[in-house]
């Protein structure tokens, strides 16, 4: 891990937290932001259900296997920082590409729409390794969560900025993306040479239990959190659904933090069990009583605890976790898919699904199944060394013992005085 002084709290150096924090929050704000513009631009134009399903299938599809390609493409590199850099400054390029494009038009739109995709798709990957590599297993998550609340303001900064105005949103795409650039080339980030003998096959990381005992869980939350979304704004209104959103989305960016310490401090499996149990108890209890609103305020705090923790956990630490040391790339592109997949599913169960189930038997069918995703995880290996989890509770209670000696020396010599 690169050296240098080191931020108080996280425990690796300005310029490695910085790089990070630029780099992915940078990509992930751009490529929200763009997914927005392309919503927006097929909003305006009279498609069928069909054709809005298969519009966002193929972007989808472009991300997940351009993520899957670029994972194998990187490893020709011996460094990824140069990669990297190539790869944000095409994307100043391509952000402006719908400015000079009919965006009317189904084809083109879906067509840039891929394009998009398997650009992002192609380095995101690379950005993710050179995370995984440039923190260690003891501070990956703290990082994680701090990354995540950037991720989370620079979105709503750039969304307040460019609302409903389409050729605002493409400038603005090109504009951030070149910050990201310029910054990063100001920046120098430091990295090690990669051994490009250290290569693991997809098939191998498909085959480890401790790699399946946390994506198997992963598959099924993100299948069934993302499948009751269209039956909430069918039964509550999409007003109700919005506003509740918008807490929700205060709560992620607070405890992606909050859970980034956490997971350093008592490790990753603890908190995901824990998240697992308090979403199937939340899903209960709105498949109990759905039509109280009490029910689905509970449910919104519950969902946002447990995703600003799976934000950090599955979708920034884990897979670097479970690489131990080994090129994390394709950890990181299988990883992902569970989340592409699943809004992929959100739009079919919008389109066909959502007038013909029961919102009684959708809340039930996903507490059932979140329960039963926290058996593989009490099997899952602990990813946070246990020695390091007992290292930090002992120097907790030695220095919680030695506030206590010292408040009270200082009281019995008060009270002798």
């Amino acid at each position: 891990m690169p050296k240098g002084t080191s931020l108080k709290g996280i425990g690796i150096s300005w310029r490695v937290a910085v790089t990070n924090i630029l780099m992915i929050g940078n990509a992930f704000t751009w490529y929200f932001l763009a997914f927005n513009v392309f919503r927006e631009a097929l909003g305006t134009i009279d498609v069928t259900t069909s054709e809005s399903l298969v519009f966002w299938g193929i972007n989808f599809a472009a991300i997940a296997v351009a993520g899957l390609i670029g994972a194998i493409l990187v490893e020709r590199f011996k460094r990824r920082i140069p990669f990297i850099l190539y790869w944000i400054l095409a994307g100043v390029i391509l952000s402006l590409l719908p400015s000079a494009l009919d965006l009317t038009n189904y084809v083109i739109l879906a067509s840039a729409s891929t394009i998009f995709g398997i650009y992002f798709g192609l380095g995101m990957t690379a950005c993710m390794g050179y995370y995984a590599d440039s923190t260690s297993t003891e501070n990956r998550a703290r990082l994680g969560g701090v990354m995540f609340l950037f991720v989370g303001l620079g979105f709503f900064l750039l969304g307040t900025m460019t609302v409903g105005d389409i050729p605002t949103q493409i400038i603005m795409l090109a504009t951030w993306r070149g910050i990201g650039f310029l910054i990063l080339v100001f920046l120098k980030p430091i990295e090690n040479p990669l051994e490009r003998s250290d290569k693991t096959s997809y098939a191998t990381i498909i085959s480890k239990q401790s790699f399946l005992l946390y994506f198997i869980p992963w598959c099924m939350f993100s299948l069934v959190n993302y499948a009751t979304i269209p039956v909430t704004i069918e039964f509550f209104g999409e007003e109700f659904v919005v506003f509740s959103s918008l807490i929700e989305n205060i709560l992620i960016a607070t405890f992606a933090v909050i859970s980034g310490f956490l997971a350093d401090l008592f490790g990753r499996k603890r908190l995901t069990i824990m998240g697992f149990a308090m979403l199937g108890l939340g899903y209960a209890v709105l498949g109990i009583y759905p039509e109280n609103s009490l029910s689905w305020y509970l449910y919104t705090f519950i969902d946002g605890i447990a995703w600003g923790s799976f934000y950090t956990i599955f979708l920034i630490v884990l897979w670097g976790d479970l690489a131990r040391g080994q090129r994390s790339e394709k950890y990181y592109a299988i990883g992902s898919l569970p989340f592409l997949f699943s809004n992929f599913v959100r739009v079919i169960v919008e389109s066909y699904v959502v007038e013909a189930v029961s919102v009684f038997t959708i809340f039930s069918f996903a507490s059932f199944f979140l329960f039963l995703a926290v058996i593989p995880l009490m099997y899952a290996p602990e990813t946070l060394p246990e020695k390091k989890i007992e290292l930090r509770r002992l120097k907790g209670y030695l220095e919680h013992a030695k506030k206590a000696k010292e408040k009270y020396l200082k009281k019995n010599g008060a009270t002798r005085s």
